[in-house]
């Protein structure tokens, strides 16, 4: 297996830890997991340089790529929801949007055809790991100013975190119809 491909898998095993931190109390749970969210999003990008200037792009690290990347921000996703901090309705679109455009990859992977990550969805997936580090930086805030925190503030960042979901969500709507329209021909 090539280094790429170890830095893919590496993002699947980082997220275990990264949810073992985010569940975890206090402030330095909450810092380590946002330094261990940074660190599985960083291998998201260079696992993708590496592969293209040592020339190591294999079909397998185009299937598990865009399969790590679902699993880091789904899981990121779904903790928030269970934590009340983002509403469901939004994740279950993004769960719905990933399901069907996985669908659509294996439906072509079953007639020989690789589909790899295009740009809207590298667009779409930066908008996620955006929103989940805003997020997780309320987090940390929240734990740091424990004793002057009020429920302003708490309605002022519930409120920012909505409209940044919204925009997440229209991200991942709009990358996934664009994938459909540029691969239409698998349905024909």
């Amino acid at each position: 297996m090539n280094l790429p491909n170890k830095l893919t898998i590496s993002r699947m095993v980082l997220t275990f830890i990264f949810m073992f931190f985010l569940f975890s109390s206090g402030l330095a749970a909450k810092s380590v997991a946002l330094a261990v969210f940074i660190l599985a999003s960083l291998t998201d990008y260079y696992d993708g340089a590496i592969a293209r200037k040592t020339g190591q792009i294999t079909n397998l690290g185009k299937i598990l790529d865009p399969i790590a990347d679902k699993v880091l921000t789904l899981a990121a996703f779904l903790a928030f929801v269970q934590m009340g901090l983002v509403e469901a309705w939004m994740v279950v679109v993004i769960i719905m949007r990933e399901l069907f455009i996985t669908g659509v990859r294996l439906v072509a992977v079953g007639r020989g055809i690789v589909l790899s990550a295009e740009k809207g969805g590298k667009h779409k997936t930066v908008s996620q790991v955006v929103a989940i580090f805003i997020i997780l930086a309320f987090l940390i805030l929240r734990a740091a100013a424990v004793n002057i925190w009020s429920p302003g503030f708490e309605l002022w960042f519930e409120r920012a975190i909505f409209c940044i979901m919204l925009v997440v969500v229209a991200l991942t709507l709009i990358s996934g119809i664009s994938f459909l329209r540029r691969n239409e021909k698998l349905f024909s």
